[in-house]
């Protein structure tokens, strides 16, 4: 094996294997999901494992082309938003192109270019591939479809793609989304994970040009989307607007925790996400640890290069205040 092979991303939502490894109910505060999805009766017809999924997902798209107003052949479907992006640097990139990745950043946009073999690049004129995740993580910063235009206006006109993803757009304002330009020079990524609380789902969708997309599906596995998430992805597109009552939620549950993070002598970077980056002017690894005491688990955010910040989802009332007083046990 090569020296230089990169190792995995680091992420959050490590609940699950925390829980399994301590027996405690931990609160997961590194997970930033919806603390309210919408709720609508959905089962999976259990037959539906006895055949192999439609690999061309022509049901599934074409719902997804009916909402965003999208061609069926400009869309992409994968398990996850994860393996989309390591399929479109597979097919996007190569040892002789290059990729611009801001900082600080989604980790998995700099792993998936590394093992397509791009070389990174600190300007996104002279870039193959741009990456932009909006709004950010772990930042919580929205642009504006305005500024992601302009963005778009950088890539080079030979070849140049804008690879914007708006996993969490859908809990901050979807109306900066880029989903409805069309140009061969632009790749949305989409996410039901964050929007409906569904992790363990795994279900991510992409738009494109056609050719682009094209080579996406080509590249990608057959068969990545298993029958019960493609069968929850269905019901899940049909209530998109119930979403408005969890921005409004999210928008004042992080209000919420800003104040009274900040009361306790952090500060806050402003978000338009449902999570919140919190700089603690201090290595974060012994408060993270304390915390866990607490039962309560958040991001540390040196993965991102942020070794004095902390990452917070904004989760419910109750469990937010449960994640004040343990911080403020933490630190008094």
């Amino acid at each position: 094996m090569a020296v230089d092979f990169p190792k995995p991303a680091i992420h959050g939502g490590t609940g699950k294997r925390q829980r399994e490894n301590t027996g405690k109910n931990l609160l997961d505060f590194s997970a930033s999901l919806n603390p309210l999805p919408p709720r609508f009766d959905w089962t999976c017809d259990p037959d539906l494992i006895s055949a192999y999924p439609d690999n061309e997902y022509g049901r599934l798209k074409e719902c997804i082309a009916g909402i965003f107003h999208r061609d069926t052949d400009e869309i992409c479907v994968g398990n996850g938003s994860i393996e989309l992006i390591r399929v479109f640097c597979a097919v996007a990139l190569s040892a002789k192109k290059s990729c611009f990745i801001p900082s600080p950043t989604f980790g998995e946009y700099e792993l998936s270019a590394r093992l397509a073999g791009a070389v990174p690049v600190n300007n996104p004129k002279n870039a193959t591939v741009s990456f932009a995740c909006n709004p950010n993580n772990p930042t919580g910063k929205l642009n504006s479809r305005a500024e992601m235009m302009t963005c778009l206006q950088d890539v080079p006109s030979a070849g140049g793609i804008l690879f914007v993803d708006e996993a969490f757009i859908e809990l901050g304002d979807p109306l900066q989304t880029l989903v409805n330009e069309r140009t061969e020079s632009l790749f949305v990524l989409r996410s039901l994970t964050k929007s409906f609380a569904v992790p363990g789902i795994r279900f991510g969708y992409g738009f494109g040009d056609p050719e682009l997309i094209a080579k996406i599906e080509t590249a990608r596995p057959p068969w990545s989307v298993n029958a019960y998430a493609e069968s929850f992805a269905l019901a899940a597109f049909r209530h998109l607007d119930q979403l408005e009552n969890s921005r409004s939620y999210i928008r004042k549950e992080r209000d919420f925790l800003h104040k009274n993070i900040e009361e306790n002598g952090f500060v806050c970077y402003p978000s338009s996400a449902n999570y919140l980056l919190v700089e603690c002017a201090c290595n974060v690894e012994p408060l993270c640890t304390k915390l866990e005491t607490h039962d309560i688990l958040v991001r540390d955010c040196t993965s991102f290069g942020l070794a004095s910040c902390i990452r917070v989802a904004v989760r419910t009332h109750d469990e937010n205040i449960r994640f004040l007083e343990a911080l403020s046990a933490c630190v008094h």
